[in-house]
């Protein structure tokens, strides 16, 4: 009886054991994987052109979206990260991996030139390349892809990235540093308006104009190039938190 009883807890020990290890090696990766509906509500796209091509097609080979556009348009990271790889591949061409805090990795690829290295931190809206044809590329455009946890060679993790950039048709055009999904395409500081009040005081005894209004299909990168100044200090200058701006809206220029 006893030596039923001992095999009897015994079996019932390895099933417990058993199971475990199913529920614990249920891939750590596994539990990364994210729902993207509403993680990435802010991203922003990378590049000014007309899309040219979308996730899934090519018998479901093509991981990616294609914006077709000028060479050297510049190439924008969608959001804050580390560039993990940065070099020249015979498909890919010139290409740029970025790891985001969300845990996503994005790939820029077909770069005219890399403006990125290994290991640099990045911002969002910050140029890591320009728009070209290099590696196995039919025409000037930037191939985008975006994959949850890491880039694998089978794309095990790829995503369609209009998933979180938002819908977007082939013929449509796309402007780098514009959010097209949700409403909340703005994060600003309570601060901004306490800010302008003091500069826009200050200005009237200068003379000098302090203000810019944002027209449809501004953004930081185009503003600051048209002022002389940069996106880091437009930020700083109008406490914004992302480069997320929208028409109407009032910016101290300096």
């Amino acid at each position: 009886m006893r030596d039923y009883i001992r095999r009897f807890l015994i079996a019932i020990i390895m099933a417990l054991c058993v199971g475990l290890l199913f529920i614990g090696g249920k891939h750590p990766e596994a539990a990364e994987l994210q729902q993207p509906n509403k993680l990435n509500d802010h991203w922003i796209w990378p590049a000014d052109g007309i899309i040219s091509d979308t996730y899934g097609t090519r018998q479901g080979k093509h991981k990616g979206i294609d914006i077709a556009g000028k060479l050297d348009t510049p190439i924008l990271s969608v959001d804050d990260g580390v560039i993990v790889k940065s070099y020249y591949s015979n498909t890919y061409g010139n290409v740029v991996f970025i790891k985001h805090p969300s845990n996503f990795v994005t790939v820029y690829a077909h770069l005219n030139k890399r403006n990125v290295v290994e290991g640099q931190l990045i911002k969002q809206g910050d140029e890591v390349g320009k728009m070209g044809r290099t590696g196995q590329a039919t025409g000037t455009h930037l191939h985008f892809e975006t994959h949850q946890v890491e880039w694998r060679y089978d794309k095990k993790y790829a995503l369609d990235p209009e998933k979180l950039l938002g819908k977007a048709d082939v013929g449509e055009t796309v402007q780098g540093g514009i959010v097209s999904i949700g409403e909340n395409v703005l994060e600003v500081s309570s601060h901004l308006h306490l800010q302008l009040d003091e500069n826009t005081s200050q200005s009237k005894s200068s003379g000098k104009s302090v203000q810019y209004t944002v027209k449809q299909g501004d953004t930081l990168y185009s503003i600051a190039k048209k002022q002389n100044s940069s996106v880091t200090k437009l930020k700083d200058i109008n406490h914004l938190r992302s480069d997320l701006i929208k028409p109407n809206q009032i910016l101290i220029i300096q």
